[in-house]
């Protein structure tokens, strides 16, 4: 339902004519969700109502809210889950929305903010990290603090922009755009003692960043990236070496984790197996493992039969950790992954 500004006046006509177009094919609706800057007053739903054939208590307003964790609580004041009740005749308890309502107020009205530089190449497409954003709220709100992204293009970075950040985090990707531009980011993260959080692909780059510039193999890389590097950090499982066909080649879905004791993993998760979603197909290359491990790298995390590693983190850092896996696939806003809720309380620490 838009708003003519110059009249400040909401018009039904484009609901009207949608509605009709609707009917034409055979579609009557029992209930319409009008988009709208603000409440819909009772004469216009009931001049909808008239003109679209429904309930004037069916027409709900689908108000611009500052966060979309406040839709459920104005369908709520509508009356849309008691009209879906009804009209899928469901027997329900009465709703009761208050730990809801305590959630998305705090999360209006935050006690801190906290800044996180977000290193990748597709951020001129937001949503294309919007699992990490929702993911970073949630770890957030624990805290009562807001969590401010800032969108760093991994192509064109300024080292003096991330040194501002309370976290740097580098999430997954494939291919060798802007991987040394991820791979700058966690120099600084690591150097400036900047809490950080990678994954996937962001936990590759840190095993790469940390073999060049701690380890001092200059050269070292990902198989994924330079196929000749001498020093394959990250590199194809041998029984994946040789397959042409890459379809169904990639560790995909939920794995379990070993976790080790007196880590930032288990202090996040409190216990010692995890199941973690996989997308990928490159591994830590153990034949690294002893060197990087000599060097500081601790091995937090590994695969039940210890030949995957899962979790990588330093003990020297105030928090850096990296993981193989996607965590922001199983946070919620009532239950946030324990990696977000104790990175973004690291982050409040550098702030």
């Amino acid at each position: 339902v838009p708003n003519i500004q110059a009249a400040d006046e909401l018009k039904t006509k484009p609901t009207q004519h949608s509605v009709n177009k609707l009917r034409e094919i055979g579609i009557q609706p029992n209930i319409l969700l009008c988009r709208t800057d603000r409440f819909l007053p009772p004469d216009l739903k009931k001049k909808i109502a008239l003109f679209c054939s429904v309930d004037p208590e069916a027409v709900i307003t689908a108000k611009d809210v500052e966060t979309i964790y406040e839709v459920p609580l104005v369908f709520h004041q509508e009356g849309l889950d008691e009209i879906i009740v009804r009209l899928l005749q469901i027997k329900a308890k009465e709703p009761d929305l208050a730990q809801w309502e305590d959630l998305v107020y705090k999360l209006k009205n935050p006690k801190h903010i906290v800044n996180i530089g977000l290193v990748g190449k597709y951020v001129e497409l937001k949503d294309s990290y919007k699992s990490l954003v929702e993911a970073l709220t949630h770890g957030g709100l624990v805290h009562e603090a807001r969590v401010q992204v800032h969108w760093v293009d991994a192509e064109n970075l300024k080292e003096s922009d991330l040194v501002k950040m309370n976290g740097i985090l580098v999430p997954g990707g494939f291919g060798g755009r802007g991987i040394e531009g991820k791979i700058q980011a966690i120099r600084c993260a690591r150097e400036h003692r900047i809490p950080f959080l990678g994954i996937c692909l962001g936990m590759q780059c840190a095993v790469v960043e940390y073999a060049r510039n701690v380890l001092g193999l200059k050269n070292a890389n990902s198989s994924e990236i330079e196929l000749q590097t001498p020093d394959p950090v990250i590199d194809l499982m041998p029984d994946q070496k040789g397959v042409l066909e890459k379809g169904g080649t990639m560790r995909l879905g939920a794995y379990p984790c070993k976790i080790q004791k007196d880590t930032r993993a288990y202090e996040a998760y409190r216990q010692l197996e995890i199941h973690e979603r996989h997308r990928h197909r490159y591994e830590f290359n153990n034949d690294y493992r002893e060197p990087l491990t000599k060097a500081g790298m601790v091995l937090s995390g590994l695969s039940p039969d210890g030949r995957l590693v899962e979790i990588i983190e330093l003990a020297d850092h105030p928090w850096y950790v990296g993981v193989q896996f996607h965590p922001e696939f199983q946070s919620r806003l009532r239950s946030p992954h324990p990696l977000f809720r104790e990175y973004i309380k690291a982050a409040l620490r550098k702030n």
